[in-house]
């Protein structure tokens, strides 16, 4: 079996799909790896890195991608400078495995089962004690959430600790965290280590202790409805339940020195969280670093990619922030992909069994068919909006 991982093409994207360690593991189990040339470069693994570790370097793309019998990747396949597309160089009955984006880009997802590609989405993958080795989403998530706090401390004219010293004490710098996910969890955990005090909100109750285990206050609002999908993530909640929880957050975002959102609901528009008024309120330097300007933001004024001054307020809108980070990201990437092969390949063949639960949650497309309801339902929604 011939596993192929790819150069990314897409401008803001730096991880790679495997790392030389994890290539020359899957080496010694008698896989055959292929690596496009300069794949890992901008994530500072070379060529000879891969070529020490077993892997073949293969300089040309189409050959690479039309002769895999699985293609990993990091970023959803792009259109190539000549117009082409990358779903169009896959052979049918190939397999491809990466974040895909399914519920937000459905049209793609219908272009690969019509090219009869058995695609995985990663994104899918539920979260269960099971899945944890697999869960590229919360493993790219955590660097999202340190990098947020780093971005932040950066941005923010004050210190972030505590200090006491000849010329008197400085107060340590109010953190407001806006959903306690992975990346919300990370963001706190950083925030502390650098001496802030913080203060977390989010939709679910459930994840009060783990706010607490961290040192955090956790902002509790009581909402008459479920909070929280099947798979362990926040879903969207009906309108009186967005009024009250901005009620309750209002007081602290005026007073936040910094405030990090990561509210992200898959396939949809990201809740709106900080609201003009509440921006109008906050204190001059402050600063926001919103985690879901891909999907709209959660702050007002958000512009993904940009930093937007409003009333002295700093708004951030970082993108692919993993990608900042693409030593470790790729490692994590690395192993949650190879945790998922192995789930899937036996004795060097694949096996698809869809009464697991994790085989059937993240295969979105297989023998040119579209799996997945949800992404169905985004695709259906798609052409009756167009």
């Amino acid at each position: 079996m011939r596993i192929a991982v790819a150069k990314e093409i897409e401008a803001s994207e730096r991880r790679v799909a495997l790392i030389p360690d994890v290539v020359s593991k899957l080496v010694k189990q008698g896989f055959e790896v292929w690596i496009e040339a300069g794949a890992g470069e901008k994530a500072l693994f070379n060529d000879s890195d891969y070529e020490t570790a077993g892997a073949t370097i293969i300089s040309d793309t189409v050959s690479l991608w039309g002769e895999a019998d699985i293609l990993l990747k990091v970023s959803p396949p792009q259109q190539r400078e000549d117009g082409s597309s990358e779903v169009d160089l896959l052979k049918e009955g190939s397999v491809l495995m990466g974040f895909l984006n399914p519920l937000a880009n459905p049209s793609l997802i219908e272009q690969l089962a019509q090219r009869k590609v058995t695609a995985l989405s990663v994104e899918m993958i539920p979260r269960s004690t099971r899945a944890q080795s697999m869960d590229a989403l919360s493993s790219q998530a955590s660097i999202a959430g340190y990098k947020a706090v780093l971005i932040a401390a950066e941005a923010l004219p004050k210190y972030f600790p505590m200090l006491t010293t000849a010329a008197g004490t400085i107060a340590p710098a109010k953190v407001f965290v806006m959903g306690a996910g992975v990346a919300g969890l990370q963001a706190i955990a950083t925030a502390r280590r650098l001496g802030a005090v913080v203060e977390a909100f989010d939709i679910r109750p459930a994840v009060k202790e783990e706010v607490q285990s961290l040192g955090a206050k956790f902002v509790e609002v009581k909402l008459d409805e479920e909070t929280a999908t099947a798979g362990g993530y926040a879903k969207e909640i009906s309108e009186e339940s967005k009024k009250r929880t901005q009620e309750a957050v209002t007081e602290r975002v005026k007073n936040a020195d910094v405030v990090i959102t990561t509210a992200q609901v898959p396939g949809r528009k990201a809740p709106r969280l900080v609201t003009e008024e509440m921006i109008a309120q906050m204190k001059p330097g402050a600063v926001i670093v919103d985690l879901a300007a891909n999907q709209g933001g959660n702050a007002a004024y958000t512009e993904p990619g940009g930093n937007v001054v409003k009333n002295g307020v700093t708004i951030i809108g970082p993108i692919n922030l993993p990608s900042s980070v693409p030593v470790h990201a790729s490692q994590l990437y690395s192993k949650n992909l190879v945790s998922l092969m192995n789930l899937l390949v036996k004795d060097k063949a694949l096996h698809l069994d869809f009464t697991d639960d994790i085989v059937d949650a993240a295969c979105v497309t297989h023998n040119g068919e579209i799996r997945n309801q949800r992404v169905k339902d985004a695709l259906q929604a798609l052409t009756v909006n167009s």
